[in-house]
């Protein structure tokens, strides 16, 4: 079974975690490339200064500060900011281009965003079954707290009745993955007011904390995204050691 890198990172600005993605999603394809030729341990091996290097599946864990990010499709969504950009700066509240599928969403504390940076290749090559899947590690995670999260047809996202409890934007590139999951699990709602999240305007948004009505701890969360993760991509989960996280 391949095995799939859980890397921790805490809270990471947005901007350093879009440019930590794309230098992986360059080091995973090479990793690609250099197995095709038949080198048996490609990360191990001395690229010079500035190469890429070859690594396995990642998947980052990590938190936000308080961003509002657009997608790629017309204006990326900036016609659903609802807020003045004064008051998006009274509020700490950034603004940023992600690359990815969907509309506008918001980042910030008490979210789980996950990126996965995984090769879908050779027997994963269908972007809408990659994204049904990524639903699914939600919904099963949900369903751990006694919570009966679903899809809903037409629509991205894992749902608890007609808010959206998690959202998804991916890009893939080459068949490896990047961008990825936002988890709601303690986050202030009231930020998803400034915007019309997703660009849907007749539904809401909801977190873990608010559908059980009580704190949840975010690494036990983190625990069971790893763990149907690891179940739902048939990989071995494996934590990379806190020295090496933001290598």
């Amino acid at each position: 079974m391949r095995t799939v890198e859980i890397r921790r990172l805490g809270r990471v600005a947005y901007a350093d975690g879009l440019a930590m993605q794309r230098t992986l999603v360059e080091e995973r394809q090479r990793s690609r490339s250099e197995a095709s030729r038949g080198d048996a341990v490609p990360a191990q091996r001395d690229r010079g200064e500035g190469a890429p290097r070859a690594i396995d599946d990642v998947l980052l864990l990590l938190e936000h500060p308080h961003v509002l990010t657009l997608g790629v499709r017309g204006d990326g969504g900036r016609s659903h900011i609802l807020a003045a950009s004064d008051t998006l700066r009274s509020r700490g509240v950034e603004v940023h281009e992600a690359g990815r599928g969907g509309d506008i969403t918001y980042h910030g504390p008490g979210q789980i965003v996950g990126y996965p940076i995984i090769d879908l290749q050779p027997d994963r090559c269908d972007v809408h079954r990659y994204v049904r899947d990524v639903e699914e590690v939600l919904i099963r995670t949900a369903a751990d707290y006694g919570v009966a999260a679903q899809r809903v047809d037409g629509l991205t996202g894992v749902w608890v009745g007609r808010d959206k409890l998690a959202a998804i934007g991916v890009r893939v590139a080459r068949w490896v993955t990047s961008h990825g999951f936002a988890f709601n699990v303690t986050t202030d709602l009231e930020y998803f007011d400034l915007i019309v999240p997703c660009g849907i305007a007749d539904r809401g948004v909801t977190s873990l904390a608010r559908v059980l009505g009580r704190p949840v701890d975010r690494v036990e969360v983190e625990d069971r995204i790893v763990l149907h993760f690891g179940d739902v991509f048939a990989r071995t989960p494996v934590v990379a050691p806190r020295e090496a996280v933001r290598a």
